[in-house]
């Protein structure tokens, strides 16, 4: 009998930037899963891989100075191994990725009819006709008002968050099973914010599709994420089910996070907590050892292995490190 694959699996992946003549991993050895109607939040610092991990599995790299290597497994087929016009048939049909920046990722030259039209018109049959009725469909969709009259605007005539929400029509065009969405909503206040979010359910919600979605921001974790991997230096140090996540984090990574959030402050002399230290750099990455040691000097050195890989602590909950076990926060009591 053979075994039902998840939607997407991504298998020991790292991707390598040249530098001179030496390929440092800004991913680095890192497996993970998509299931249809599920949303993964990748979490982390700025610097820690995430944006990486998205470009590596839509194949958006520059092959002179990138090496990547395990798998990318879609309808069983490796993506890795595909060439660019094999690639370009799964991008925007059955992958989706929303950046993280609209204007930038918007053509300034071309009308928002003709932006959404044009991933219509190289995945499908459809006719002019249909594919405006299409266009019509997914602003409506997307919730932006006056569709007919949007879609004869140019990008810099619309708001922010309406910029954003013409980037997941354009990400929705071809209803992908798969949709990666690479912090959408960084640059929005915070209520445009949140209508983005609510959207972004609801089209799951509707579609079925399994969705990445990349994020620093833990508020945004728990509205929306069904599972966690919390993603530090190029590696994952912890993956588990959102509510698991925020009731028993363990690595002292995620904790550390967790303890960043702003809280209600109750006097004048609480602070927030500060993170020692920043993430690496990928020349300065450490080949061994635990990558998060330098940013909680006083945990002792026998309490990190010196190959972390990670271990299942409780069912569908991994950890990276045995460090977790010994680590309190700076000054307090073990």
């Amino acid at each position: 009998m053979a075994v039902e694959r998840s939607l997407l699996e991504i298998n020991n992946l790292e991707t390598g930037f040249r530098f001179g003549d030496i390929y440092h991993n800004a991913v680095d050895g890192v497996s993970l899963t998509l299931e249809n109607n599920e949303i993964l939040a990748i979490v982390g610092e700025s610097g820690c891989g995430k944006s990486t991990l998205a470009t590596s599995i839509m194949g958006l790299h520059d092959p002179k100075n990138t090496e990547i290597k395990g798998e990318v497994i879609y309808k069983d087929l490796n993506l890795l191994d595909l060439n660019e016009k094999l690639y370009n048939r799964i991008r925007g049909n059955d992958i989706g990725m929303i950046f993280q920046d609209p204007l930038g990722s918007l053509n300034p030259l071309m009308t928002i009819y003709r932006q959404i039209s044009e991933a219509l018109e190289y995945h499908s049959d459809l006719n002019e006709e249909q594919r405006k009725a299409r266009v019509l469909e997914l602003l409506n969709q997307v919730g932006i008002p006056r569709p007919e009259q949007i879609m004869k605007n140019y990008p810099h005539e619309l708001s922010g968050g309406m910029r954003q929400r013409v980037v997941i029509a354009i990400a929705l065009a071809n209803k992908p099973p798969v949709i990666i969405a690479d912090e959408p909503t960084t640059a929005l206040d915070v209520t445009i914010q949140a209508q983005i979010l609510d959207l972004m359910v609801d089209i799951q919600d509707e579609t079925g599709s399994g969705i990445i979605l990349i994020t620093h921001d833990l508020g945004v974790v728990a509205e929306t994420a069904d599972r966690v991997a919390v993603m530090y230096a190029g590696q994952i140090v912890e993956e588990a089910p959102v509510e698991e996540l925020f009731a028993n984090p363990k690595h002292p990574y995620t904790r550390s996070l967790l303890n960043s959030i702003p809280h209600e402050l109750e006097g004048e002399d609480d602070e927030l907590h500060v993170i020692h230290g920043t993430v690496p750099s990928l020349q300065k990455l450490p080949r061994k050892g635990c990558r998060f040691a330098p940013r909680i000097p006083w945990i002792p050195e026998e309490a990190h292995e010196e190959n972390p890989v990670l271990h299942e602590v409780s069912p569908n909950h991994k950890v990276r490190c045995t460090c977790w076990k010994d680590f309190h926060f700076e000054g307090e009591d073990k």
